[in-house]
């Protein structure tokens, strides 16, 4: 097996990965292969350019997002997500939660546009991640560009898991059976107001997203960090036109911890300086049971990482639900209390 070290690495800068590549011919999909692999083996995260979203598209959100961060408090709060037992709609600034500490950002949340499923007797507590979305009422362009963007971001992530798992030798079709329609994709729009009055610089802590890949775009801000092989946190430069992707733990379990899902945290941004980030989890079905992946290295998978604190179930469900109650504990008081383990 050909291992992927470098002697002394350089943290300017996350690999780059050229999706447009897979289609630029065998040898030049050869080459994409051998970064994706080296990129998702070692570092779990990478930017992505050659994806095809257009600067059109993008704009498109990111205008409606400003918009609506622009919007009156109160017809923001009109969409708290308090009032939603899916866990959609609007966050207030530190009503968010990583590792317990809370994140000194604002947000909205947005998923598939499904009618609520309310579990029956003996279905799964995670059921209640189905339902409609909260949209605000002066600024429909924000539901069409949202949904839009789950669409393509969707289509960009499936191609993007093809490559990935042909290149460490899986089959690329694999994992298909828990996505398709009733995938559970999950887009955050997200403002960091600036640093904290009390000090503190947690824009969103240390953690690892719980699906299969994450696309993240950012403005130039910055702020961004990933934990490197040193241990440490890197700044993560905002490179223009391209997607921050990292790998969530669902592909760290399929591959028994050969591909990584990788720490990383938001600081934020200094004074009142405010930061726009729209992160994409491309998630599959509630119910889907994820099952190890064949591939050629899997006799060389060190294992994953274990968290007795975080553990992770068959069912993606699950996974779901326990961050969700974690990171929302004002929605789980209200809606969710006897999910909530004792004290």
């Amino acid at each position: 097996m050909t291992t992927h070290t470098a002697t002394n690495p350089s943290y300017d800068q996350l690999p780059i990965i050229d999706l447009s590549a897979a289609d630029r011919g065998p040898q030049a999909r050869a080459l994409l292969h051998a970064q994706l692999h080296s990129a998702a083996h070692d570092v779990g995260f990478f930017q992505l350019v050659g994806h095809g979203v257009t600067r059109a598209e993008t704009d498109a959100l990111v205008s409606a997002m400003r918009a609506f961060f622009a919007l009156p408090a109160a017809d923001r709060l009109a969409l708290d997500n308090v009032n939603s037992p899916h866990f959609r709609g609007y966050t207030r600034t530190g009503d968010e939660r990583t590792q317990g500490a809370r994140d000194w950002r604002d947000q909205l949340d947005i998923g598939a546009e499904r009618p609520a499923h309310v579990p029956a007797p003996g279905e799964p507590a995670y059921w209640w991640l189905q339902g409609p979305n909260q949209w605000p009422a002066a600024l429909p362009e924000l539901r069409t560009a949202a949904l839009a963007w789950i669409d393509r971001l969707s289509g960009v992530a499936g191609r993007l898991l093809h490559e990935l798992l042909a290149a460490i030798g899986a089959p690329a079709d694999f994992y298909d059976p828990v996505f398709g329609a009733s995938a559970h994709p999950h887009l955050k729009l997200v403002r960091y107001p600036g640093s904290a009055g009390d000090g503190t610089h947690q824009g969103v802590g240390a953690h690892k997203d719980y699906g299969f890949l994450t696309l993240l775009l950012q403005d130039t801000v910055g702020g961004l960090q990933v934990q490197r092989e040193d241990g440490l946190f890197h700044d993560v430069p905002p490179l223009e036109g391209a997607f921050v992707v990292n790998l969530g733990e669902l592909l760290e379990v399929a591959t028994n911890g050969y591909l990584i899902a990788t720490n990383h945290r938001v600081v934020s941004p200094p004074g009142a300086t405010e930061r726009f980030s729209v992160p994409f989890f491309y998630n599959p079905r509630l119910d889907a049971r994820v099952e190890p992946l064949p591939f050629p290295h899997a006799t060389t998978a060190p294992g994953i990482t274990d968290d007795p604190a975080n553990p992770l179930f068959a069912e993606y469900g699950y996974n779901e639900l326990k961050g969700k109650l974690r990171a929302h504990p004002l929605v789980a008081e209200r809606h969710h209390a006897d999910l909530l383990s004792p004290a």
